[in-house]
C-alpha cells in the first residue's frame, strides 16, 4: 500500500510538472520566421567586401546589390547578374563565376538579391461570392416544408440529419503527380523582381558601353516573359541560363515567348537540369525558326553545374557570343 501511495504521488507530480512546462508554450504568441531575402542581405553585407556592397531601393524596399568595376584598359558594358529565385549572387552554379571572371574581359557587373516568394498569394483567390451562394443554397434545402408542421412531432429527423441528407455528393477532383506552382506566386514573384529590375538597371546607365542581363533559373524565365511585352528598359544582349517556369502550361507558353523578344539572346542549359526545360529545348528551336529570330543561340553545357570546368566553358560562351554582337 505505501508503495502504491508513492507512485500516485509520484505520477501527480509529473503530469504537474507536464503542465508547467506546457503553460508557456501555450501563452507564447506567434512569431513570423525573418524574411529570406533580410537573412540573405545581412549575410552579404557581413561577408562580403564593403566596396562592392551597394543598397539600392526598389520604390520603397531597400535590397543589395554586388557591384564590381572592370579591369582592363577599356570598358565594353555592364552586365546584370539576377540569380534564381531563393539564390544568392554568389551561388557556385555558374553566376557567382562570371560575376568576377567578367571584369577582366572588360564588364563591370551589378548582382542583386532576389525579392521573397509569397507561397500564399494564391489564397486571394477565393472568391467570397461563391461562399455566399453555397451558404444560401444550404440554407434553403435545409429549411422545412410548412405542411410538416401538421404531424406528429415523433420520429422527426433532427437538423444534422436534414442537412447531411440535402448536402450535394462532391465531385471527383483531379490530383496531378507533380504539383505545380500557381500563377499567382509567380506573378508576384515577378512584379516584385521588376521592380527591383527596374532600380538595377537605372544603376546601369551610369556606366559606359552595352547593357547585357545574365539571368538564371525562374527569374530569367519571368524576366522572358517580360521582355516579350517590349518594355522600355532597352538591353543590348540577353543571356539565360536554366531558363524555366515552375508551371507546366507556363512553361510551354515560354517555348514561343522566347522566339519574340528583340535582345539578341543566348540560351544555356546543362545536360544535368530541370525536367521541364530540358523537355522544352526542341520546340523553343522550332518556334526560333517560325518566327524568323536569328540572333538566337543554343547551347548545352555538359556535366554539374557547379563543376570548375563548367564555370570555365560558360564563361567562353558568354564571352564568344557577346563578342560575335559588339
Amino acid at each position: 500500500m505505501i508503495i502504491g501511495k508513492k507512485l500516485k504521488n509520484h505520477q501527480l507530480i509529473s503530469f504537474v510538472g507536464c503542465l508547467m512546462l506546457a503553460a508557456p508554450l501555450l501563452a507564447a504568441d506567434f512569431i513570423a520566421p525573418t524574411p529570406w531575402s533580410t537573412i540573405a542581405s545581412s549575410d552579404l553585407a557581413r561577408l562580403m567586401p564593403d566596396d562592392e556592397v551597394k543598397p539600392l531601393l526598389a520604390g520603397e524596399t531597400e535590397f543589395t546589390t554586388l557591384y564590381r568595376q572592370h579591369m582592363s584598359a577599356q570598358q565594353r558594358g555592364v552586365v546584370l547578374i539576377i540569380p534564381d529565385w531563393q539564390h544568392l549572387p554568389t551561388n557556385n552554379d555558374g553566376v557567382n563565376f562570371l560575376r568576377t571572371e567578367l571584369n577582366d574581359l572588360g564588364y563591370a557587373t551589378i548582382a542583386m538579391t532576389v525579392p521573397d516568394i509569397d507561397w500564399y498569394a494564391n489564397d486571394s483567390t477565393v472568391n467570397d461570392s461563391t461562399v455566399n451562394d453555397s451558404a444560401i443554397n444550404e440554407t434553403e434545402t435545409t429549411t422545412p416544408d410548412p405542411q410538416e408542421n401538421t404531424e406528429a412531432p415523433t420520429n422527426t429527423p433532427t437538423n444534422d440529419a436534414l442537412e447531411q441528407a440535402s448536402a450535394p455528393m462532391a465531385s471527383p477532383k483531379h490530383v496531378d503527380a507533380i504539383p505545380m506552382i500557381s500563377n499567382a506566386i509567380i506573378d508576384n514573384y515577378k512584379l516584385n523582381l521588376i521592380s527591383r529590375f527596374n532600380a538595377l538597371y537605372e544603376s546601369a546607365l551610369n556606366e559606359d558601353g552595352k547593357i547585357v542581363v545574365v539571368a538564371q533559373g525562374a527569374s530569367a524565365g519571368v524576366l522572358l516573359e517580360h521582355y516579350a511585352s517590349f518594355p522600355s528598359t532597352n538591353i543590348d544582349a540577353f543571356i539565360s541560363l536554366s531558363s524555366y517556369l515552375p508551371n507546366t502550361e507556363r512553361n510551354k507558353k515560354l517555348n514561343a515567348t522566347i522566339s519574340t523578344i528583340s535582345p539578341p539572346l543566348l540560351d544555356v542549359y546543362y545536360s544535368v537540369d530541370n525536367s521541364n526545360l530540358l523537355l522544352s529545348i526542341a520546340q523553343r528551336k522550332r518556334w526560333v525558326k517560325r518566327h524568323s529570330k536569328y540572333d538566337y543561340r543554343q547551347r548545352e553545357l555538359f556535366g554539374l553545374r557547379s563543376a570548375p570546368e563548367q564555370h570555365e566553358r560558360l564563361t567562353k560562351e558568354v564571352d564568344g557570343f557577346l563578342r560575335r554582337l559588339f
